[in-house]
């Protein structure tokens, strides 16, 4: 995004001025520009996965083919409409004070209505949807956008700037997504469904990029108090505690600033609110003088010494009497925010979703997220900040990890060893350290999981096909049964229908499907091949009939074997079966020709050569499940991480495929390979008896801070 700085102002009497792009600017907009390139790469993703779970809970053929086209088309045109929205905000940046963003002309309220017909419904629906997404984001980021818009104004203080020209503006933003989605090709369904999806995943992602932008300007000392809650440059100051609670966080979990934190802790603590006084001796430490001495702790660490995954309030009294040769007191804010990361990483070391040994690993980044908590106390309020996210994908990494056996190669246990080593090495105020093992670490996991992907499809496939192929099996079994039903087939001739004539039944269904002409003829087919072994009713002419006709079926027979590249010898035997089969039925007829003998239950045949079958499905007992579990089977959705209890030993796998037409989970490990399977009432019961359970794979630090924030509002409500 390194462009021309040079902006042209554009006064009211039509004079046209040149001037260099702010610094702060300049920085706004390179900072925000790669911001934004992750943002819209995990946009992409999720809504790559997004729409292959539509396609997957797709009800007709079409739905999924649109789905799917549309997933192919955002794969191939990504990098594409990256560059086109990049570009697009970068314009509103060099061009400022005269570049003019979408302004909603595709809203009802502004189309002029004798020129309505002139616009393509499909058009139409698209401006539509993205003037629904400009107004949701500027509601729902009312004040960081008017705080953003402020800042950007005062540094351009002769440029005449509406809120929708602001560069990072919804309108902007929006803007470079429409003109990048013009050149889509796909159905218009589709692209609603893409844009929804943008929709969806903006909404949610946005404030963290807002909360940055506004960072920047604030580094760079652009209007530091307009009314912002304090950044890591003004954190110096002490922090009052606030009395009200913080509101919930847009997306429903609960957030809370380190001023409420505090307050919750002293209540829980019973603390006086003014400070108590020194033991005679002691020496106060400041946070300056602490950061310097966990930065000792945190080197000896990084060497392998110490105990890295025991808990802070454990190691740290003992660490910092060692490191500061004597008594050390440290201050009460200091020590609020040592007891709030000591609790955050006793809920992350105890949380049954890690494996242990990535607790061990994680749990050493303690005294560093200590550091950057001590430096930045709106960490713990602020969802986008680089150390929580790097915490976050180390974690959802390691959901499904297992240990390899000994000598194997681990590249993901690899990876994230050298993450841990890096911070406990090089860390010291570098906050931009993170941002980088942030970046590097998920290019790791992105390349992981395209290769993980393409396992899982393959999984995937075969499951599919399998089901397919089950499903005309069963389809194929049920003619030949219905058709011989009453019927006294040859024993030969029963045991060719099922063996080999199956066979053909499947490749028709499989090829043509059960609505097609074909699949008629073959049904049809089969009808006159039973028929001309026993045929009924027996008249007169049903000899002469049957000698007629039998030629044809022998020809039709065969045809049909040679279609699906059977076994020529097995074909020729085939047809000299049945041609006996005939010949003994026309003698039958010859020297009787009304008096048939008795039929033969037809399934006796067939399971013969399964010996048990029915007695199995009989002695089974029918299995009473309760309805929520059932029901929390149906919601369980592919990609969803489970553990499952076999001989003892707990297995994690995710959920990779329901195949709908045999309602069949399949499961794989984190390599792709397929571990377990359950039909639907299988999987229910596996849940209501303990031998399967669901874990959760959302932000851990998110949930470890919801966790700590519910237990002391409750023990305040106490």
């Amino acid at each position: 995004m390194k462009q021309n700085n040079t902006v042209v102002s554009i006064t009211g009497q039509g004079a046209v001025s040149r001037f260099d792009l702010p610094p702060a600017l300049v920085r706004l907009r390179d900072t925000s520009g790669r911001a934004l390139k992750m943002l819209l790469g995990r946009l992409f993703e999720r809504a790559d996965d997004a729409l292959f779970e539509l396609a997957d809970r797709a009800g007709t053929n079409k739905d999924q083919t649109l789905y799917f086209d549309a997933m192919r088309e955002l794969r191939l045109q990504r990098k594409t409409i990256a560059a086109s929205v990049m570009q697009y905000v970068s314009q509103a940046f060099n061009e400022v004070g005269r570049f003019r963003p979408r302004q909603s002309e595709g809203s009802l309220d502004n189309v002029d209505q004798s020129s309505l017909s002139l616009i393509a419904h499909a058009d139409l629906e698209q401006q539509v949807a993205i003037d629904s997404l400009i107004a949701k984001l500027r509601n729902r980021y009312k004040e960081p956008l008017q705080r953003l818009s402020l800042r950007v104004k005062h540094l351009v203080p002769g440029v005449e700037l509406a809120d929708s020209q602001v560069p990072l503006s919804p309108e902007v933003i929006c803007g470079g997504l429409e003109k990048a989605c013009n050149d889509l090709d796909m159905d218009i369904r589709a692209k609603l469904v893409v844009l929804k999806l943008f929709d969806r995943l903006l909404g949610n992602t946005l404030g963290d990029f807002y909360q940055e932008a506004n960072d920047t300007l604030v580094d760079a000392g652009v209007l530091p108090d307009a009314g912002l809650t304090p950044t890591a440059k003004t954190q110096a100051r002490p922090v009052k505690p606030a009395s009200a609670p913080a509101p919930p966080d847009q997306e429903g979990v609960t957030y809370a600033t380190f001023a409420e934190l505090s307050a919750l802790l002293q209540h829980r603590e019973g603390r006086r609110q003014r400070a108590e006084p020194a033991v005679t001796g002691e020496s106060n430490l400041d946070t300056e003088q602490l950061t310097a001495l966990l930065s000792e702790i945190q080197a000896s660490f990084g060497q392998g010494k110490g105990s890295d995954a025991a808990s802070l309030d454990q190691q740290l009294p003992h660490a910092l009497a060692a490191v500061s040769q004597g008594e050390a007191r440290v201050g009460q804010i200091d020590n609020d925010v040592i007891h709030l990361v000591s609790m955050l990483f006793d809920f992350i070391l105890e949380d049954r979703q890690l494996h242990p040994v990535m607790k061990a690993l994680i749990g050493r980044l303690q005294i560093p997220v200590l550091k950057v908590a001590l430096r930045d106390r709106d960490f713990f309020a602020r969802g986008g900040h680089p150390a929580r996210k790097l915490l976050n994908e180390l974690a959802l990494s390691a959901i499904g990890w297992s240990e390899k056996r000994p000598g194997q190669r681990d590249p993901l246990h690899e990876k994230i060893q050298a993450v841990v080593d890096r911070v406990l090495n090089d860390f010291t105020d570098n906050m931009s350290l993170f941002d980088e093992l942030l970046a590097d670490f998920r290019q790791f996991t992105d390349q992981d999981r395209r290769r993980r992907d393409l396992i899982e499809q393959r999984v995937r496939d075969a499951e599919e096909g399998r089901a397919r192929q089950e499903q005309a099996n069963t389809m194929a079994e049920s003619v030949i049964q219905t058709l011989s039903a009453g019927k006294a087939v040859p024993d030969s001739i029963l045991t060719m229908l099922h063996d080999v004539w199956v066979k053909y039944l499947q490749w028709v269904l499989l090829r043509e499907g059960e609505d097609s002409e074909r699949w008629a003829g073959a049904k049809e087919l089969t009808d006159h091949l039973i028929w001309s072994v026993d045929p009924q009713s027996v008249e007169g002419s049903t000899r002469h009939d049957l000698l007629r006709a039998a030629p044809a079926i022998v020809d039709d027979f065969r045809q049909a074997l040679q279609e699906i590249s059977w076994d020529p010898f097995a074909t020729d035997k085939a047809v000299q079966g049945l041609e006996k089969a005939h010949t003994e039925v026309c003698a039958q007829l010859a020297t009787s020709p009304v008096h048939r003998p008795e039929p033969k239950a037809v399934t006796e045949a067939p399971i013969a050569d399964e010996p048990g079958t029915d007695e199995s499905i009989a002695d089974i007992p029918e299995v009473q499940i309760d309805a929520r579990w059932l029901e929390q089977a149906d919601s369980l959705r592919v990609g969803a991480w489970v553990e499952v209890r076999r001989d003892d030993i707990w297995l994690r796998c995710k959920l990779a495929a329901i195949i709908r037409a045999t309602e069949k989970y399949i499961f794989v490990n984190r390599n792709g390979a397929k571990v377990a399977e359950y039909c639907r009432t299988g999987l229910a019961s596996a849940m209501a008896e303990g031998n399967l359970t669901l874990l959760d794979d959302g932000l851990i630090f998110d949930r470890a801070l919801e966790s700590i924030i519910d237990h002391l509002r409750s023990t305040r409500k106490d």
